[in-house]
């Protein structure tokens, strides 16, 4: 079968894949450029800063990635119903998904507005003082905003399964332009420190969550939700949400948390690593940006081909899908090796720490293109059949096992230092890679059909 010339009946043309996946790249490229133009701008502001505001933006990366994943739980459970043309129950799943994300995501936000001290000194123990002063001060801003990131991802999933991604991406588009612009004027005109890129980022998220609703309660649209402050949960259905988003949600957040335990390794190296770790992870993000975009979309395809039970067409798009995230993360990974001494020059490290970083985001995107499809990419294809549990035991038994005890042994006790925390990341990718690929061939996940 020619992978590139779609066969004639099947859901998704070539010219409807583009019309998805284009506008997810472009919103994943402006929610990374907005990250990377912050720490720009808080680089202005000392190393201390970036240093604090960092590891803030790993624990808000955790309950981001945790809602996320309940939005991807209720997009399969709607998109599975959408291919089997059940649209009232599609409609309902919708339904229950915003409800959900919105009564869960304000008790999260009250236990981090109270629990900040705690959370800090539990996750990051003894940093220097004013690190720990900048990061109190942008937790206890930028948590406000996390009832609006769990409404706008879960809007924004429910868009996406019905193939329209252009509305989160415009959504994105002005209030990422807002943020930047607020930022800017806060920090070098008002004179702010870390309150000038908080204050910007939770407006523009409440923004994006007040326009996403504006359009989902629309009752022309085909998943439109209630518009009534009562609510009554259907807990049946939202078994079958839950049942997709837990346990990608627990994958998230543990990875999160994975993450934030080896970052309280890192800060023990001190400022400079702290830094070197910061900005390459913000550069080297965007060497796997076209995996992510291109992952949140495949999720719905996958749940559409499920819901119509049809697994050869779910097997021909995971196949393209592969294709497509490797031939893309060749020609970024190239842009970014040719822009990266541009990109550090703007920040302005000391030479040690620039060449810190510079070390991590070429070993990055070199395994970025090489393993990170496999191991990131054929997951989504599973959650999309709603075979997530699988996934998420995978995914956290690789995670202790390897991202975190691996980052103990290689960075701490053979003394490696910090970019040996990176060391264990890349072995952790070739682990679950390889376990992803035998659980695809034995076709078990085509066992899970969530609805």
């Amino acid at each position: 079968m020619n992978i590139f010339k779609t066969p004639r009946g099947y859901l998704f043309s070539n010219k409807a894949l583009l019309y998805l996946f284009i506008p997810l790249f472009i919103e994943q490229s402006l929610e990374f450029f907005v990250g990377l133009a912050d720490s720009i701008m808080v680089a202005s502001l000392g190393e201390s800063a970036i240093s604090g505001v960092s590891l803030v933006d790993f624990l808000m990366q955790l309950l981001i990635f945790s809602f996320s994943a309940l939005a991807t739980g209720g997009a399969v459970i709607a998109g599975q119903y959408l291919g089997d043309k059940k649209i009232h129950k599609a409609r309902e799943a919708s339904n229950q998904l915003i409800w959900f994300a919105a009564i869960s995501s304000i008790i999260f936000m009250f236990f981090v507005l109270f629990a900040r001290h705690f959370i800090i000194s539990i996750l990051f123990g003894q940093i220097e003082s004013d690190v720990w002063d900048t990061a109190n001060v942008y937790l206890f801003i930028v948590a406000l905003s996390i009832p609006f990131i769990a409404v706008y991802n879960s809007g924004a999933a429910i868009f996406r399964t019905t193939n329209n991604a252009f509305l989160p991406m415009q959504v994105m588009f002005i209030c990422d332009i807002l943020n930047i612009v607020g930022n800017a004027f806060c920090i070098y005109y008002l004179g702010w420190g870390v309150e000038g890129v908080a204050i910007p980022t939770v407006l523009a998220r409440f923004l994006a969550v007040i326009v996403v609703l504006y359009f989902i309660l629309k009752d022309n649209y085909i998943l439109h939700i209630k518009k009534t402050l009562k609510h009554k949960f259907n807990w049946l259905l939202l078994k079958n949400v839950l049942n997709v988003g837990i346990p990608y949600g627990i994958e998230n957040g543990l990875f999160q948390l994975g993450r934030i335990l080896v970052l309280s390794l890192v800060s023990t190296f001190g400022t400079m690593a702290i830094a070197a770790n910061s900005v390459g992870y913000t550069i080297g993000i965007f060497s796997v940006l076209p995996g992510f975009a291109i992952n949140l979309g495949l999720t719905a395809v996958i749940s559409r081909c499920v819901g119509a039970n049809d697994y050869e067409q779910a097997r021909y798009y995971n196949k393209k899908c592969l294709i497509i995230v490797f031939i893309s993360h060749i020609i970024i990974n190239i842009i970014i090796f040719a822009l990266l001494p541009f990109l550090l020059d703007i920040y302005g490290l000391s030479a040690k720490t620039a060449q810190m970083t510079t070390e991590m985001v070429v070993w990055h995107g070199i395994f970025a293109i090489i393993i990170w499809p496999i191991a990131f990419t054929l997951p989504a294809t599973f959650r999309g059949a709603g075979d997530s549990k699988s996934v998420m035991y995978i995914s956290l038994a690789v995670m202790f096992t390897c991202r975190i005890a691996l980052s103990y042994v290689i960075a701490d006790w053979l003394g490696i230092g910090v970019f040996g925390t990176w060391i264990a990341m890349f072995i952790d990718w070739y682990v679950r890679a390889a376990l992803y690929l035998y659980r695809y061939f034995s076709n078990k996940w085509t066992k899970y059909r969530a609805v």
